[in-house]
C-alpha cells in the first residue's frame, strides 16, 4: 500500500517537475524584454516568475529524489519467492543435505569402496 502511493506520488512529481521547466524561460528570453518585446507583460511581471518558479523547481527536485530513493529503498527489501523456481530454489537450499551422491528415497544407494 505504502509502496503504491509512493509510486503514484513520484509520477505526480514527475509530471510536474517536467511541466516546469518547460514553463521556465531561457536565460536569452531577458534581452528580448530589453528591447520592448512582449515577454515582459507576463503574468507574474517581468522577473516574478523567476524566483516563483525556481523555488518551486528546488522543491519538486528534493521530493523527487526523496521518492527515488524511498522506491529504491523498497526494491532492495527482500521478498518471498513469487516463482515456482524461485520456491524450489529457496526449498532446496533449506533441505539439510544427507551425505555426497545422495538421491531420491526411493532409489537405493550402492556402497561406496
Amino acid at each position: 500500500m505504502v509502496h503504491t502511493l509512493i509510486l503514484v506520488a513520484h509520477v505526480v512529481v514527475a509530471v510536474a517537475l517536467v511541466a516546469l521547466v518547460l514553463l521556465q524561460q531561457g536565460k536569452g528570453a531577458d534581452a528580448g524584454a530589453a528591447f520592448g518585446s512582449g515577454s515582459s507583460a507576463t503574468m507574474f511581471g517581468a522577473r516574478g516568475s523567476a524566483s516563483f518558479l525556481s523555488r518551486t523547481t528546488s522543491v519538486l527536485a528534493t521530493v523527487f529524489f526523496l521518492t527515488s530513493l524511498t522506491l529504491a529503498y523498497f526494491a532492495t527489501q527482500t521478498s518471498a519467492p513469487s516463482s515456482v523456481v524461485e520456491r524450489l530454489q529457496v526449498e532446496e537450499a533449506n533441505t539439510p543435505q544427507s551425505g555426497v551422491g545422495s538421491g531420491p528415497a526411493d532409489v537405493p544407494q550402492l556402497p561406496r569402496k
